[in-house]
């Protein structure tokens, strides 16, 4: 798969806006509050310098009771306003994290199964929880800190220009410029590559780790914990570097704002010094404006410092938005024909992943209502992705795939799903009770359809062996129970979905001998009520077959034992 190009961070920025929708008010509002809450924090000194100015002469046509009283009300506001912008701007964060998540959950099932057919899981956890909950970074301390830095900016060097000078207006406008903008500029471009790097190692750590909890027991029975330790370090180690360098670019970037701040404030002074000299300003003027310069650089400081966060944000954004924008493999058919399972024709198929080598070639078979059909045939030759062709995770290449004479790509997914289900080589318990798990399949069952089910699998006698029964759970990754028990528990949740054809893959490739007797059995006692696709490279397990295709090398072919 060709690798996508990464977005800018305008177009990642602008993006993650349209994403507001209709919360835009609720994000105009913080954006109100906060502007009017940081005009209040700098209200509280400005009014104390134009009290000073007034006791030294300058003419300034308001009492010192309303000077004092416009004081406390900003400083009381200030608190009001800053409380609603931080509100606002949470509620959005947290309103659109859960935004987000649903729209990812509905893009995964969009390109869902054959999404999961090539992605690690651990990759895609990290985007629901990790990915998705750094763009709060984004609503709730970005958006907001830049409008009120421009508005607030905006503000102060007309008020400055107005009241004063504008030759201070000028060199407050440069500070504003190189603490608001170059720096932050500087920075972003410093931090991108850590940022994004970062980002990719803990969504490949995520990954890693995650595989190493699920195969714990294998990890340890094949005594391979030191290695698969010293790889999880490594990685962390990898991600520690990575992290060392950001906040190593962020702590310098801090740094030289702060001189930078320092420079412009000392600038200040000479100008107003020298105004002062040339008789361009009152000293009473002075004080106001140097003092109202001087309480205004936070809300730019603000923005200088959001590009340590911002190249992970942009990074988490540009991922998260890369899922919501995929294509998927196969589009969902609908307004198509439905159908109810009689029999399936599959006619010169052919298949190969991505324009390489073709995985089947050729293939033919047929299976009637009534009968088991059994597939055989080496690890990789292609059985389970003639399975997977069956429900169209992938569009075939050539070839027809008809279920009662209508192509596959002629058929309403929905309804394709109805009456085909695959059990898949291993049978995924959520950790909840058994009943649960089964009502996942069907979940308008009643009790006694579950028991009908589970009877079918012949799994019900173990279950009622629990402790709670039905109600028993299954523990975390279904570790209560044996490989056979989750296989059987798979068959019972195709059995309770009421499927007409049943796809299995390697049902039995988990379970000894004796657990497979019972699972051939309960198949064979299902074979009259519905169509059975039998895949498996065991020979032992063909025996329940009437009739057996041999794939060898991509190609099919029908065999008969004597």
């Amino acid at each position: 798969m060709k690798k996508q190009t990464r977005r800018s961070g305008i177009i990642i920025m602008s993006s993650l806006i349209i994403l507001l929708g209709s919360l835009a008010y609720v994000m105009l509002l913080a954006i109100i509050n906060g502007s009017l809450g940081f005009l209040c924090a700098m209200g509280v000194t400005i009014f104390g310098a134009i009290g000073v100015a007034k006791a030294i002469g300058e003419s300034i046509a308001m009492s010192y009771g309303l000077i004092i009283g416009l004081s406390i009300t900003c400083g009381v506001l200030r608190g009001l306003l800053r409380y609603f912008e931080q509100y606002s701007n949470h509620y959005i964060a947290f309103k659109l994290l859960a935004v987000l998540r649903y729209k990812v959950f509905k893009a995964l099932r969009r390109l869902c199964p054959a999404k999961l057919e090539s992605k690690q899981k651990g990759s895609i956890i990290a985007m629901i929880t990790s990915d998705i909950e750094t763009l709060e970074v984004f609503y709730a301390h970005t958006i907001s800190p830049i409008c009120i830095a421009i508005i607030v900016s905006t503000i102060v060097i007309l008020f400055v220009g107005f009241i004063s000078s504008w030759y201070l207006a000028l060199i407050t406008i440069i500070g504003y410029i190189s603490i608001g903008v170059c720096i932050p500029i500087i920075s972003s471009k410093r931090l991108k590559e850590c940022g994004v790097m970062y980002r990719e190692q803990f969504s490949s750590f995520n990954a890693y780790f995650m595989d190493s909890l699920k195969g714990i027991k294998d990890i340890i029975l094949n005594n391979a914990g030191y290695s698969r330790g010293k790889e999880i370090n490594k990685r962390s180690a990898l991600m520690l570097e990575q992290t060392k360098s950001i906040r190593s670019k962020s702590t310098k970037a801090f740094a030289i704002t702060e001189l930078i701040v320092s420079i412009f404030i000392l600038l200040t002074i000479v100008t107003c010094i020298l105004l002062l000299s040339f008789e361009k300003l009152s000293i009473g003027k002075m004080i106001i404006s140097a003092v109202t310069i001087f309480g205004s650089f936070g809300p730019v400081i603000a923005i200088s410092a959001l590009p340590s966060n911002l190249t992970q944000t942009f990074a988490s954004g540009d991922r998260v938005l890369n899922l919501l924008a995929e294509k998927p493999v196969v589009e969902k058919i609908e307004n198509a024909v439905d159908f109810e399972y009689e029999n399936l024709e599959v006619t010169n198929l052919s298949f190969c992943y991505n324009d390489t080598f073709k995985v089947l070639q050729d293939i033919k078979m047929n299976v009637k209502k009534g009968e088991i059909v059994g597939i055989i045939g080496k690890s990789g030759c292609g059985k389970s992705t003639l399975l997977k062709l069956l429900l169209r995770f992938w569009e075939k290449d050539l070839g027809e795939i008809n279920y009662n004479g209508n192509d596959i790509t002629c058929i309403n997914t929905d309804n394709l799903l109805q009456n085909v289900t695959l059990v898949s080589q291993t049978t995924y318990l959520f950790d909840e009770s058994i009943e649960n798990n089964l009502l996942m399949a069907n979940p308008n069952a009643t009790a006694e359809d579950i028991e009908n089910a589970c009877k079918m699998a012949s799994i019900h006698n173990f279950i009622l062996t629990l402790p709670q029964g039905y109600k028993t759970k299954v523990g975390m990754l279904g570790d209560n129970l044996s490989a056979g028990e989750k296989q059987r528990i798979g068959l019972a949740r195709a059995f309770l979905r009421g499927s007409e054809l049943i796809l299995l893959d390697e049902p039995t490739s988990n379970v000894d001998s004796i657990n497979e007797g019972i699972i051939l059995k309960a198949l064979k006692e299902q074979k009259n009520k519905k169509g059975i696709i039998l895949v498996s490279h065991r020979e032992s397990t063909m025996a329940i077959a009437d009739r057996i295709y041999h794939i060898d090398n991509g190609k099919m072919r029908e065999v008969t034992y004597d």
